[in-house]
């Protein structure tokens, strides 16, 4: 896990180049295509564009500073099929199940040794 954080330290997230001049314009990359741009021509001084260099490492692609990869669960039965494969999965509850679908999860996941990751999301307990 040091070897991923090292790495994403080192490379830069690629946004657009004018996001930080024009609030109506979002950080998500555009490719520059105007013919007298300064990103897309790569002068000296003008932001990183993405590069193949930029990919992570494949032993350590998509897994989450625990170890594990994310699996999205949507209901109790979509648990059992991380029995195998806890080690290497993780359970991450989907945005759109219901708190009373999720306890039944949780518990399920309790049973079967399953992590979750967003296990305190929308779980209410009376004081």
């Amino acid at each position: 896990m040091q070897a991923r954080s090292a790495f994403s330290a080192i490379n830069p997230t690629p946004s657009s180049r004018t996001h930080s001049l024009l609030q109506c314009v979002p950080s998500s990359w555009r490719k520059p295509k105007g013919i007298d741009n300064r990103v897309r021509r790569r002068f000296k001084g003008t932001i990183a564009m993405p590069k193949i260099g930029y990919g992570s490492n494949k032993k350590t692609r998509h897994l989450m500073p625990s170890g594990h990869k994310a699996f999205l669960v949507h209901n109790p039965k979509d648990v059992e099929l991380l029995l195998m494969h806890n080690r290497t999965y993780a359970a991450e509850i989907a945005s759109a199940v219901s708190s009373r679908k999720r306890v039944d999860i949780l518990a399920k996941a309790k049973a079967l040794g399953v992590k979750v990751t967003n296990a305190k999301a929308r779980v209410t307990t009376e004081s």
